[in-house]
C-alpha cells in the first residue's frame, strides 16, 4: 500500500486501512478540519481556569451542563463539595504504544517448578481518532487522567512521554493548550460547558522540544533508528528522482 504500514504478520487480518489515496493525502487530522492550528503555552491560563466559582455557583453550574448534554454522562454534586462526570479523550498519537505481551517458556528439568513466564512488550499504532470516556472527579488532575487513559488500553510507555491538552475554536481557528500536571479537567469541563468546539480534550505525546531518550527502552530506540533510516532512505530516492527528470528536461532541449 502506499503508506508504507507495517504490522506484525498475527494482527495483519485486524487491520483495516484505507490505502487507496497518493502518498502523503493521509497527513492531515482530518479530512472536514480544514482550520489553522496555533500551540498556546502551558503557562498561559486559558479563561474557564480564571474562573473561581463558590459552592452556590458549582451547584447552579452543574445544573445548567445536565440540562444540555443530549446523554446520560451527567454531573453529579457530592455532599462534602466535590463533584464527578465524564470527559471525553481523543487519543492522537503518531508514535506506537507499547503493551506487555507474555511467552510461557515450558521447563526443561523435570521436578523444578514451572517459570511464571517471560515478561515481554509489543509495539502498535492506536487507530486513528480512538476516544474514551472516562468518569472522574473534580479533583482529578490531568496527570490522573493520563495515568488511567494508559492503565485502559494497557500502556505500559512512560506517562511523561505523553501530554494532556484543551482544543478549542474561535474565529475559524484551533487553539491547543497543553495542561499542567495539577489541572483539573473535570473542573474546565464544568466551567466551558458540554459544547465539544468550546473545549475537548486530546492525549498527544508530550514534545518538550528536547526528547528525553532515556524514558525509551532499547527495542524502541532501535525501532526509531529503523524509521529514520526509511525515511532517510525515501527522502534521497525522492532527491534523485527529481534531479534525474531535471536532468532528462536539460538534455531534451540541448
Amino acid at each position: 500500500p502506499d503508506c508504507s504500514f507495517t504490522c506484525h504478520y498475527r494482527c495483519r487480518a485486524l487491520v483495516r486501512l484505507d490505502c487507496s489515496g497518493p502518498p502523503g493525502a493521509g497527513d492531515e487530522d482530518d479530512g472536514n478540519e480544514q482550520v489553522l492550528e496555533k500551540d498556546t503555552n502551558v503557562d498561559e491560563p486559558s479563561e474557564w481556569e480564571k474562573t473561581e466559582l463558590d459552592q452556590a455557583q458549582v451547584e447552579q453550574r452543574i445544573k445548567e451542563y445536565n440540562s444540555q448534554i443530549n446523554s446520560n454522562l451527567f454531573m453529579s454534586l457530592n455532599k462534602d463539595g466535590s463533584y464527578t462526570g465524564f470527559i471525553k479523550v481523543q487519543l492522537k498519537l503518531v508514535r506506537p504504544v507499547s503493551v506487555p505481551a507474555s511467552k510461557r517458556v515450558p521447563s526443561v528439568q523435570a521436578g523444578r517448578p514451572q517459570p511464571q513466564g517471560v515478561k515481554r512488550r509489543t509495539s502498535f499504532y492506536l487507530p486513528k481518532g480512538t476516544v474514551k470516556h472516562l468518569h472522574i472527579l473534580s479533583h482529578t488532575r490531568a496527570s490522573e487522567v493520563i495515568d488511567a487513559l494508559l492503565r485502559k488500553f494497557t500502556v505500559i510507555d512512560n506517562p511523561r512521554k505523553f501530554a494532556l491538552f484543551e482544543r478549542s475554536e474561535k474565529d475559524e481557528q484551533v487553539y491547543l493548550r497543553k495542561l499542567g500536571d495539577d489541572e483539573q479537567p473535570l473542573r474546565l469541563r464544568l466551567l466551558a460547558g458540554p459544547s465539544e468546539k468550546v473545549l475537548s480534550f486530546i492525549l498527544k505525546e508530550n514534545e518538550t522540544g528536547e526528547v528525553n531518550w532515556d524514558a525509551f527502552t532499547l527495542p524502541e530506540l532501535h525501532n526509531f533508528l529503523l524509521i529514520l533510516q526509511r525515511e532517510e532512505e525515501e527522502h534521497v530516492r525522492r532527491l534523485r528522482h527529481r534531479y534525474a527528470r531535471c536532468r532528462q528536461k536539460m538534455q531534451e532541449a540541448l
